[in-house]
């Protein structure tokens, strides 16, 4: 939850190689107070079964900076080997991990918002926005 002084964050991922939520992706949250000021950790999570991260630390005050840190390689792990269902264009054997073992999202935020930010991910690239 934001306050006048302070922005928030929350995020979901969505594995868009079987069209589902990803559940189980540890998450880590930092912070800094400028360019050039240096990260602090926060603390972090993990998505739930609606792939939702519901419960990542609040933001210090003064924070200008968020990196969100994703670990979808032993996310990916779990599906090794498995087959993708059989009315999807994914590759039918997914047997590579994770081309990206894990991504990190840096963005600005502003005292008083509130910055959703969605990963939409498959083993070989991901996208994220600004959500609502």
């Amino acid at each position: 939850m934001s306050t006048s002084t302070t922005a928030s964050v929350s995020t979901h991922i969505l594995d868009t190689s079987i069209g589902r939520p990803a559940e189980g992706v540890a998450i880590e949250l930092s912070a800094r107070s400028g360019r050039d000021a240096s990260w602090q950790a926060l603390g972090g999570s993990a998505t739930d079964a609606d792939g939702r991260c519901k419960d990542l630390p609040a933001l210090p005050e003064g924070t200008t900076h968020v990196r969100l840190d994703f670990a979808v390689e032993a996310y990916f792990l779990k599906f090794e080997n498995k087959q993708a269902d059989a009315q999807q264009d994914a590759p039918a054997n997914r047997d590579s991990g994770a081309f990206f073992p894990e991504v990190a999202i840096t963005f600005a935020v502003k005292p008083g918002e509130h910055y959703h930010v969605p990963l939409l991910l498959n083993p070989f690239g991901y996208s994220v926005y600004r959500g609502s």
